[in-house]
């Protein structure tokens, strides 16, 4: 566990000048002077199509909002996050910007296959991305909304804790409502087929999903129950296993013991995760060029990983029963997620086969 792997200092010193970095500061200059520059390249790639404006205006439509909330938690969320030492940067923060990125970087790469260019993929990403993590951590924050807003605290009170996405507390099946709906509005306004760009980035969205995992470790959330296995792992005094085994009794009181101990040995639940996501990602990658039908490997996908997240759940103990039923949230959304692939399945099996793969292939060559 290494929740947090550094502080920026609030302040950077140059000489005898010290400039403030967030809030009015230093950043917030190079996110202004970045986001002309972008709107500037985007004109102008416009203008060599002969369509300046429409180039502008697509720019400011993809990015405006992207753009406008990383302003926005420039000027006010990261000058709140200070905690004396600067703003700290937690590892399960910076694993979810790697696994935007690596789920970004392969979905472009296989764009090129199936048929979208670059630009296009880029866009997507940065809209799912943005309103999955939104839908994450709005259903984590309902889960779990007396962590945020105890009794006697105010709204307002809790809203800083709850823009700290980087500290940890999503839920990953909380994004897929938003995410969803913010492809189908993408693919509906550039006219792309939507199960075809699903296709392209559901294993985008394993990797990334993997490489949050370990985020998901770093930051001790997620956890298993107690086991003997060899690769078990312990957690230090005050990380999220370690207080519930405390609050169970299965800890020495905290107190009275020095130094205090680390959790009883649990399972690694969080690589279990990753390495689940992994393998699944190169499963829909291998089943992409057998594919007749696009939504193929999109419908393996969400029949794949809601099942393995049925079994994973049982080994995870940080979520309760719920809607009075035995199962966790997480394996009630599994079986919701299970139904709706059926549903697709039964549709894809009414359509007409078709090449998934655009690349070229040797019965597209012309004969001698």
């Amino acid at each position: 566990m290494l929740s947090t792997l550094f502080h920026i200092p609030a302040r950077l010193t140059l000489g005898d000048a010290s400039l403030p970095l967030f809030g009015w500061g230093l950043l917030l200059a190079i996110w202004g002077v970045a986001g002309g520059l972008g709107l500037a390249w985007a004109a102008w790639r416009g203008s060599l199509r002969g369509h300046c404006s429409a180039g502008l205006r697509d720019a400011v439509v993809t990015f405006g909002l992207p753009f406008a909330i990383s302003g926005a938690m420039i000027l006010w969320l990261l000058p709140s996050l200070d905690d004396g030492q600067g703003v700290p940067i937690r590892g399960y923060g910076l694993m979810l910007l790697l696994a935007a990125a690596a789920g970004t970087w392969l979905s472009i790469v296989r764009g090129r296959a199936l048929g979208f260019d670059a630009d296009t993929i880029l866009a997507l990403g940065m809209e799912v991305f943005l309103w999955g993590i939104v839908g994450a951590r709005i259903f984590y924050v309902i889960e779990y909304h007396e962590q945020f807003f105890p009794p006697g605290r105010s709204l307002l009170a809790g809203l800083p804790d709850v823009l700290n996405i980087a500290a940890g507390g999503l839920v990953v099946f909380g994004s897929l409502p938003t995410a969803a709906l913010a492809a189908w509005r993408f693919a509906r306004r550039r006219g792309l087929p939507l199960l075809r760009l699903a296709d392209c980035i559901a294993p985008g969205l394993l990797v990334g999903l993997a490489i949050g995992r370990l985020g998901c470790f770093l930051n001790g959330c997620c956890y298993g129950g107690p086991c003997e296995l060899p690769w078990a792992v312990r957690f230090p005094p005050d990380s999220p296993p370690w207080l519930d085994q405390a609050a169970r009794g299965l800890l020495p009181a905290g107190e009275a013991t020095h130094p205090r101990p680390w959790s009883l040995p649990v399972h690694p639940a969080q690589l279990y995760a990753a390495i689940d996501a992994a393998l699944l990602a190169w499963l829909a990658i291998c089943a992409t060029p057998l594919a007749r039908r696009a939504g193929t490997v999109f419908a393996i996908v969400l029949t794949l990983h809601p099942l393995s997240r049925l079994l994973l759940e049982g080994i995870r103990v940080d979520e309760p029963p719920a809607l009075g039923t035995p199962l966790s949230i997480s394996q009630l959304v599994s079986l919701v997620l299970l139904a709706l692939a059926a549903a697709l399945w039964c549709w894809l099996s009414a359509q007409p086969p078709e090449r998934l793969d655009c690349s070229p292939s040797p019965l597209d060559k012309p004969a001698a």
